[in-house]
């Protein structure tokens, strides 16, 4: 389900930041020379899926795909401007890195950057955690939003699914 948040609401946490600083993670926009090396870090975490919808958004002017880097290895990524305008995703964080507030600072670095591009409200597409969303940036669920965007998007099947199809015709 998708959810909506009110940018027009939301303000930066000074706290959260401090936090970033204290355990030396830093929040920024990705430069484009980075592509690869984020996209190589996506794949085998997230999927190919993640992997387009990333580049596209690594390859607006400016960006609006936004890293977290830790002792200089990237540790997770926000985008926002991938699959449509206004809808925030995909999103990120290293399992190792997780329950740190490294996803709740990128989120709140790339709805901010949203809503500097002047839009009044976000869209969290296909929201995974949403009590994180509800409690993170206020984010409501959007009824009727399923399947929403990606209604009808072509998937490549698992390697086990062309297994099964091909034992069943045999």
């Amino acid at each position: 389900m998708d959810m909506l948040v009110k940018l027009y609401e939301l303000q930066g946490d000074h706290a959260l930041g401090r936090r970033m600083r204290d355990q030396n993670v830093t929040i920024r926009r990705l430069l484009p020379p980075e592509m690869k090396l984020l996209t190589d870090w996506i794949e085998p975490r997230f999927g190919h899926g993640w992997v387009g919808e990333a580049t596209v958004a690594a390859m607006r002017q400016p960006p609006t795909c936004f890293i977290a880097v830790k002792d200089e290895a990237l540790v997770g990524f926000a985008c926002h401007e991938a699959t449509m305008k206004g809808f925030f995703g995909p999103t990120g964080v290293d399992s190792a890195m997780r329950g740190k507030g490294i996803g709740h600072a990128l989120l709140l670095a790339t709805l901010l950057d949203m809503k500097a591009l002047g839009y009044g409200y976000g869209i969290i597409g296909g929201a995974g955690p949403m009590d994180f969303y509800k409690k993170s940036v206020g984010a409501i669920p959007i009824e009727g939003s399923v399947p929403g965007i990606y209604k009808g998007m072509l998937r490549m099947p698992r390697p086990d699914e062309e297994e099964e199809e091909a034992a069943t015709k045999a």
